[in-house]
């Protein structure tokens, strides 16, 4: 008893964790994850292996359900983008950004007041992921994390289209900060990839140009 103790991994942050220790234990293979949560452990485990690999972070373990995999990748999306906020929080002010804009030809309305308005960007942004946050956790559309019907899974879509006008505003407004997130995370990149993957958005839509062929396309232009 004494040796299974003694080689047992608890993959929980005590008390007084120091960050370099922070989340520092082997990876589990995804048979092994007995949990009602193990489609966001797994994400979130390959993730952190390498957030740049975005076609393994993408690809679900054999016989996986792709609605619940959808769902909780977008669920995951918005989770890393309170770190993007977080980081806009630093120049995207009121005074500078009265409006949620990406290039000239979009002003995108906020859909969280009674009737789509116009609100400062930082503004859209944070009702845009509680708004987020609100649907992905509804008792109505998502009662469950194992099994989501159809008209659930139809959501997904608007929630995505909302969530990409917070990277489409960084990158054509606070380049700097945009890059220094991106540089990190890859968050825009495997966003664009997951959303293309699942035809969660026209590609006209999409005018953040981050994969390879859509650099090619705007250099052309």
């Amino acid at each position: 008893m004494a040796a299974v103790a003694e080689n047992r991994v608890v993959r929980r942050n005590g008390p007084g964790t120091k960050r370099a220790d922070w989340n520092c234990w082997p990876p589990l293979a995804f048979e092994e994850m007995d949990s009602a949560l193990n489609i966001q452990q797994y994400i979130q485990q390959t993730i952190k292996a390498n957030p740049a690999d975005v076609e393994t972070i993408l690809t679900p373990p054999l016989d996986q359900d792709e609605g619940v995999w959808k769902y909780e990748h977008l669920r995951q999306f918005c989770i890393e983008l309170n770190g993007l906020a977080l980081l806009l929080q630093r120049e995207c002010v009121p005074e500078t950004c009265q409006q949620m804009t990406a290039t000239e030809q979009w002003i995108f309305l906020c859909a969280a007041h009674k009737n789509p308005n116009e609100c400062p960007a930082i503004d859209y942004t944070r009702h845009t992921l509680d708004g987020a946050a609100t649907l992905l956790n509804s008792n109505k559309y998502f009662p469950s994390r194992v099994n989501i019907k159809e008209i659930s899974i139809s959501k997904l879509g608007s929630v995505a289209r909302r969530v990409y006008r917070i990277f489409s505003h960084a990158f054509f407004h606070h380049r700097k900060l945009f890059d220094e997130f991106e540089n990190e995370t890859h968050l825009c990149k495997r966003f664009t990839t997951y959303v293309s993957k699942y035809n969660l958005m026209q590609q006209e839509h999409l005018i953040v140009p981050i994969l390879p062929n859509q650099q090619q396309q705007s250099t052309a232009q």
